[in-house]
């Protein structure tokens, strides 16, 4: 456990990610000239609004509670929630109902990577237009406020909530093959390399890690990502219009996970339930939700990811695996809108999402603000200081897309081992390069 808060000091802050995204066609034919004022009401309106929230459990009941104390105290601005409706992905039904022109007011649940193309759909209000908007945003969120912002220094959403992604450990795995399960040596790639080794060739484990091979875009957020935040002191994917994940950091990075496939210490066939949970393998890749999830299944440890020289821990940089809040052009009562963000969004409300949820509120303060809450939680202590040392995905045009491209190539050179690594970058990095570029 890292006891200690260092701030977010990477020289990138300050610097405005590229941004505005694309979307499907139909969809920008759809909506692509609407305005932030939406069809009546706007900025100045108040009056009753409806909301989504996430359907996972401990949400929902954040969610319920949060309603209910606004609702106590305005009763002529009342709050109407329910659950996301069910569709393929969140993003899809967002996007929908952007296009029809009935989204909510604000949706509990709005992924960072989409946020580019619903702004693209006209779908987004400025938060910046409000009087307080950068103000507040800010303030909560610190340092790390501007990996959200658009490329016209503006918010489309409001940062919420992190699930800063780690490596956990099974720990009577790692003992049954004779390694220290208090202290593991997973600090640097070659530390990591021999102790996945020792779990596979003791038989204590068939792999030592199995992060999901499949080639969908969101999966790099689990294995190539985490790893290249924490070699490269928090560089995102994309910095100044430009892919970065072409160094000589992001190469180390690709070389080190095709050593685990090429040795199969990674498993390379999609794997039919939880790997960790069934003790396939002896580590995995997750945020703070994994903690309640694995309370009884399997007696683990978490640790930050390695880098090819060590990192400190409390120096080290991970993906942030973030939800967060959009507000819909389609609402009519934006003003009302905007005070029930900043509530669900206050001290007293984020102290709420921990408690209930276990997920890290997006606050410059965290450990700090919550100290009972930490003190009477360890487990999830080390996710609270991690919070302060994440890294977004970029506020890029096309986003899924150049994910997409980087992520085919990590399936082809990275995973199943075919060509040069280098080479598959420089050419995945063309690619994203040209894929943003687009208006």
């Amino acid at each position: 456990m890292h006891h200690n808060i260092r701030p977010h000091t990477t020289p990138r802050n300050g610097r405005r990610l590229v941004a505005a995204a694309v979307t499907s066609a139909a969809m920008v034919v759809a909506l692509g000239a609407c305005s932030s004022g939406g069809s009546s009401g706007g900025a100045d309106s108040r009056g009753d609004i409806t909301i989504w929230y996430s359907n996972n459990e401990n949400e929902v009941l954040w969610g319920k509670q949060m309603v209910e104390a606004w609702n106590a105290d305005h009763p002529d601005e009342q709050v109407k929630a329910q659950e996301i409706p069910a569709g393929k992905s969140s993003e899809e039904v967002i996007g929908a109902a952007i296009t029809a022109g009935n989204a909510p007011c604000l949706v509990f649940n709005t992924a960072p990577v989409a946020v580019p193309q619903f702004q693209k759909q006209g779908g987004l209000v400025d938060l910046s237009s409000f009087e307080d908007g950068d103000a507040y945003i800010e303030e909560r969120t610190g340092d790390l406020a501007d990996q959200y912002q658009s490329d016209d220094g503006k918010f489309y959403q409001m940062p919420w909530k992190s699930n800063p992604v780690m490596l956990f450990y099974n720990k009577d795995l790692f003992a049954a093959a004779g390694l220290d399960p208090e202290n593991p040596a997973l600090g640097t790639y070659e530390e990591f390399t021999a102790t996945a080794r020792t779990l596979v060739s003791s038989g204590a484990a068939e792999y030592a890690i199995y992060p999901s091979p499949t080639s969908q875009f969101f999966q790099s957020w689990f294995d190539f990502y985490p790893t290249y935040a924490a070699e490269t002191d928090g560089s995102l994917l994309i910095e100044d219009g430009e892919s970065t994940f072409n160094s000589d950091e992001g190469v180390a990075v690709g070389e080190f996970w095709k050593t685990l496939y090429a040795e199969g210490l990674a498993g390379k066939e999609q794997y039919q339930g939880d790997s960790f949970a069934d003790g396939k393998a002896a580590m995995s890749s997750a945020g703070p939700w994994a903690v309640s999830v694995y309370k009884d299944a399997v007696n683990w440890g978490a640790v930050t990811f390695p880098t090819s020289a060590g990192t400190p821990a409390e120096e080290a940089y991970t993906f942030s695996d973030a939800k967060n809040v959009g507000m819909f052009t389609a609402c009519e009562n934006q003003a009302t809108a905007w005070d029930v963000l900043k509530f669900a969004t206050s001290e007293e409300q984020d102290g709420q999402l921990l408690e209930l949820t276990g997920q890290m509120p997006l606050r410059a303060d965290l450990t700090s603000a919550y100290p009972e809450y930490f003190a009477a939680n360890p487990a999830y202590e080390q996710f609270g200081d991690q919070a302060s040392r994440t890294v977004e995905v970029p506020q890029v045009a096309n986003s899924v897309a150049a994910w997409q491209a980087f992520r085919d190539a990590w399936t082809k050179h990275v995973i199943t081992g075919e060509g040069d690594v280098a080479d598959a970058f420089d050419a995945a990095a063309d690619k994203v390069n040209e894929l943003i570029a687009q208006p």
